[in-house]
């Protein structure tokens, strides 16, 4: 299935017009969150500079079709993160200096025609299964919750992926899952991920992907296979990721 691969290591702790992205749904991250994510990736892509003024928050909070109460909540947790400074009657301000604890700030797919694009998942299956034999060898039980799931940028499929959190970490009942598995894992058991080693190379499109991902089963894409830490010395979770290089690319900075 996977024919070559070369290693990245990446190392990270993650934690309303987004209404209309996430159309209500109930596992779509708050409003606020959304909006802050995506200035974060704007900020990592080097399209929100250091030093640069934002707009007034009134127009911001129409250009994301929001209140001006929610856009305050997003730049809050900018602020909190080092990411702006606020300066009393003068205006918001870039601080791109800082490193990111964004809830994406694993997840290093952007648009392949411009960069960027606010990570959401659909969720295709939650189930609970015997690890298979092309997984490595990880967390402290040969059973598992794998998570199927098709991946957006904005409303553009990009990626089909398969996650397995290891049985010894806990369950998840399917109606925790949010779009951010990393904030699921979080929400319902404690459960921190902080670091991630990604091997990336080429494999088949599974039979199970669904149609609104572009590559058909069977035909070879980049692929993404990635261990990921939590709190604890050994690894909790594996997956596989197939993405559409027409539309996404892998993307890694050293900031």
């Amino acid at each position: 299935m996977v024919h070559q691969f070369w290693g990245v290591t990446m190392v990270g702790a993650g934690d309303d017009r987004a209404d209309a992205q996430a159309g209500q749904r109930s596992d779509a991250l708050p409003v606020h969150l959304q909006i802050s994510e995506m200035m974060i990736r704007e900020i990592g892509a080097g399209r929100l500079a250091d030093g640069q003024r934002l707009p007034p928050e009134r127009r911001m909070a129409a250009d994301h079709g929001t209140t001006v109460r929610t856009l305050r909540k997003a730049l809050a947790e900018l602020e909190a993160q080092g990411l702006l400074e606020r300066r009393q009657g003068s205006g918001n301000y870039i601080r791109a200096g800082a490193p990111t604890r964004a809830v994406y700030s694993m997840f290093r797919l952007e648009h392949a025609q411009g960069g960027g694009g606010l990570p959401r998942a659909q969720l295709l299956s939650v189930e609970t299964l015997d690890k298979d034999a092309d997984q490595p060898a990880y967390g402290t039980s040969r059973r598992a919750t794998r998570f199927r799931r098709l991946r957006f940028l904005d409303d553009t499929p990009i990626a089909v992926e398969e996650i397995w959190l290891d049985g010894g970490a806990g369950e998840i009942p399917p109606q925790m899952v949010q779009d951010s598995l990393y904030l699921t894992y979080k929400r319902a058991l404690k459960l921190w991920i902080t670091r991630a080693e990604d091997r990336v190379g080429l494999g088949r499109v599974p039979d199970w992907a669904p149609p609104e991902f572009a590559p058909p089963p069977g035909s070879v894409t980049p692929f993404i296979r990635r261990l990921s830490w939590a709190q604890a010395p050994g690894a909790v979770e594996f997956s596989r990721t197939w993405y559409d290089s027409d539309r996404a690319l892998y993307v890694q900075r050293l900031v």
